[in-house]
């Protein structure tokens, strides 16, 4: 694709090829908008991100192998401060949406939006806006102005094992968490026994338990998506 000085370059950084192939589908179909470069995991965004001229915005998966999008976004933006980060995911917004702007990102959108939605927070995100749906903004103005955080409790639990704590609370074992997430089922059981460190739980039983209560209490529903895809409602691929 032949492009020109207004032409805005993005990177996708996503470990699931038909998500990437249908977002790139969209954002290469509107005026003004490229896909400059694709990686399925984060060593792989690092080092092109490395090699060539950065992209005017890169947008990060929340799952992905070896390390996790938010963890990516922190490195990201001490690596080049001046990338702006957009993390797109099929989690829901009110359980990753803060950690994500924290960690630098300039917004969380969930990968159920449909295409206009999607294409205009990307286009705010470029825009250097934040880009949140109404619900998270609307958690996020809450937090600011000293509401109730129900996530309290879990703060020490890092991004990752947020991750692992979302899915045991959907009701999946370590093997299903392992495929979901790319890792082995080794590491997810490593990440359990941290889980229950940080929370002083002693039986997987109990976890189950009150990951499940923490699920129910802190997310809106969501799409359920067959076989652990996460695939866009966009030009070419079915939701």
């Amino acid at each position: 694709m032949t492009t020109n000085h207004t032409t805005q370059r993005i990177f996708l950084i996503d470990d699931h090829p038909v998500f990437r192939h249908g977002l790139r589908q969209l954002l290469e179909a509107e005026s003004g908008l490229a896909v400059c470069g694709e990686a399925e995991d984060a060593p792989g965004a690092l080092a092109s991100l490395q090699a060539g001229d950065l992209p005017d915005l890169a947008l990060v998966d929340v799952s992905l192998p070896t390390s996790g999008g938010i963890d990516l976004v922190r490195r990201l933006r001490v690596l080049h401060p001046t990338l702006r980060c957009l993390v797109v995911s099929m989690h829901d917004e009110h359980l990753y949406a803060e950690r994500a702007v924290r960690a630098g990102a300039v917004g969380y959108i969930t990968k159920a939006l449909k295409p206009r939605a999607m294409v205009a927070e990307i286009r705010k995100a470029l825009r250097g806006e934040l880009a949140l749906s109404e619900g998270a903004a609307t958690m996020l103005l809450r937090s600011a102005y000293g509401g109730e955080r129900r996530e309290s409790r879990y703060a020490n639990l890092s991004d990752r094992e947020l991750e692992v704590f979302e899915l045991i609370g959907r009701g999946m074992k370590a093997g299903a968490i392992s495929e979901a997430l790319r890792i082995s089922t080794k590491t997810v059981e490593r990440h359990q026994a941290g889980i229950k460190q940080k929370l002083g739980v002693a039986h997987t039983s109990e976890l189950r338990r009150i990951a499940a209560i923490w699920l129910s209490e802190s997310s809106a529903p969501r799409p359920q998506v067959e076989d652990g895809g996460d695939v866009p409602v966009v030009s070419g691929s079915e939701p």
